[in-house]
């Protein structure tokens, strides 16, 4: 099949395609005489799987080395495992992050009567924040 039609069989961008053969990702596809690649079932399912693999958060670097896995014959498991480990922990991060965010933009809005008043140069909510966030780092 074209990449015309591989792209549109699994609803990615011609070009990200040709991206993901650069890559090194998917294999160079055979060329037909017309010069036109000529894709196989085997490329529609590991562009298939690398678009699952994105979809739960593996970056292309990671999901080139669990394809390398497999073309040394390898299973990558433990290596995928070791990767979500280190997802779930940046996750983790990122949710104790938003929640103190949050809790910081709660306290600013029900301040906000207080701080609109007086002499901000832009606007004295963002402008408070932003002392308060000084006063903490220090």
């Amino acid at each position: 099949m074209r990449i015309g039609e591989l792209a549109a069989r699994l609803g990615v961008n011609p070009k990200t395609i040709r991206f993901y053969e650069a890559r090194g990702l998917i294999p160079d596809p055979v060329r037909l005489p017309s010069g036109y690649r000529d894709y196989g079932p085997e490329d529609e399912s590991r562009l298939a799987f690398i678009k699952t693999a994105q979809r739960l958060g593996l970056s292309l670097d990671e999901i080139g080395e669990i394809l390398a896995f497999k073309e040394r014959g390898e299973r990558p498991c433990s290596y995928v495992l070791s990767v979500l480990d280190a997802q779930l922990s940046d996750i983790d991060r990122r949710i104790g992050e938003l929640v103190r965010l949050r809790a910081e933009l709660v306290t600013l809005k029900d301040r906000a009567d207080q701080l609109l008043s007086g002499d901000a140069c832009y606007c004295g909510i963002v402008e408070h924040a932003g002392r308060m966030s000084q006063m903490i780092t220090r």
